[in-house]
């Protein structure tokens, strides 16, 4: 196997599936513990929210540090991070949570952009869509197994399990993720110039609206992370109220579509540097279409449940690794890992978005609702993709 597949870029896609495991538990048990202790939506929603608005925050800075420093030297400390916000899980309530929350939101701004910046800089530019959608695509296995897993412990009663487990996965990342390695492309300009290191970040925020291009991707991806954490945050909650309805069926089968739809559909990526509207469209389209399934499955029934599952896990496959990859070709290479930080903390705050605004919606009114909402967001931002000529920058 060479490229993409190669061993040392394969230790750091098992690297992702580790660290991104723990989190595929605590989706599902922080709602439902949240609920046991009396928390309503809007509480649930902050907790969980408060992950992702911290990863959205530091992801700039992780950009510029990383450009600095080197990924390598930022992985290693930020996974200390990452092991003792899973440790803190294991012994605090709803206060805890949130610290803990925080602290993996900071871990987690460091830890993939080392991770995606580290792909984009080793791989030649044939292969770097490739690169990014292997790593998103390894991200979402645990998702497959972690729902089933964490609702087992759940219903057994036995948080003692929860304990064992998420200490296990804190040790083994740490070990793993220590001994990660990562070798610059000869063909990529070396990241010390001292030009790249002093660029100002406030100047790179102002290209968030000024840069078009960058706007644009942007805006799809805040709007379609919303419905993402949306999704994340409050089915295990939902799901009770569908017959038939299962969280960690749903989730495992989400997750279970975002990694068959990468395996089969990663040539299909376009790595070209070029805006393709009928596919971005199509994709806002799916997501959409998938919303409205979830929000219709309360009257429906568990077929258009998990029917918003599969399409909800095909526009999520397609989605992030298209829009990364075409902002790797059009930014400007001044400055791309910090703007390449902007881009990703906009998918961030969605998440975030996702909970914290959509949680006191669900509140007023229902679930079903809500994700109607968010198909309808889906739906407006069908008209962004659209665009009538092809640039190339």
């Amino acid at each position: 196997m060479s490229g993409a597949m190669s061993w040392p870029f394969l230790r750091l896609y098992i690297l992702v599936i580790l660290y991104f495991s723990a989190n595929a538990i605590l989706n599902v048990i922080i709602p439902l513990q949240g609920a046991s202790l009396g928390a309503d939506s809007t509480t649930i929603g902050v907790i969980m929210g408060a992950y992702m608005f911290t990863t959205m925050f530091f992801r700039p800075w992780a950009g510029k540090m990383i450009q600095k420093h080197g990924p390598i030297k930022i992985l290693r400390i930020i996974l200390i991070i990452n092991g003792l916000a899973l440790i803190l899980y294991t012994f605090t309530g709803l206060g805890g949570y949130l610290i803990a929350r925080m602290m993996q939101g900071v871990s987690t701004a460091f830890f993939s952009m080392a991770l995606q910046i580290g792909i984009i800089d080793a791989l030649p530019e044939k292969d770097r869509s490739q690169g990014i959608s292997y790593y998103s695509l390894f991200s979402y296995i645990p998702g497959i197994v972690g729902p089933v897993l964490a609702l087992a412990m759940w219903q057994a009663g036995g948080m003692h399990y929860f304990t064992v487990v998420l200490i296990g996965i804190a040790v083994c990342t740490g070990i793993f993720g220590y001994t990660a390695k990562m070798e610059k492309n000869k063909e990529q300009p070396h990241p010390a110039d001292a030009s790249a290191q002093n660029v100002n970040m406030w100047q790179s925020f102002a290209q968030l609206v000024r840069n078009p291009l960058l706007f644009r991707s942007s805006l799809l991806m805040l709007s379609a992370s919303v419905v993402f954490g949306a999704v994340t945050t409050f089915i295990p909650l939902y799901a009770g109220q569908i017959q038939g309805g299962h969280a960690g069926v749903y989730l495992m089968l989400q997750a279970g579509t975002v990694v068959l739809a990468r395996i089969v559909l990663r040539k299909r990526i376009p790595s070209d540097g070029r805006w393709h509207s009928p596919f971005m469209m199509g994709t806002m389209l799916l997501l959409a279409i998938a919303s409205q399934c979830v929000s219709f499955s309360v009257t429906g029934g568990m077929i258009f449940f998990y029917a918003g599952a599969v399409l909800m896990g095909i526009a999520q496959a397609i989605l992030y690794p298209t829009l990364t990859t075409y902002l790797s070709f059009v930014l400007p290479k001044l400055n791309r890992n910090v703007l390449m930080g902007l881009f990703i903390a906009t998918a961030d705050l969605g998440i975030s978005l996702g909970g914290v605004i959509m949680g006191p919606i669900a509140d007023i009114s229902s679930y079903s609702f809500m994700y109607m909402i968010c198909a309808i967001l889906g739906a407006v931002m069908i008209f962004f993709a659209y665009e009538r000529r092809t640039r190339l920058l």
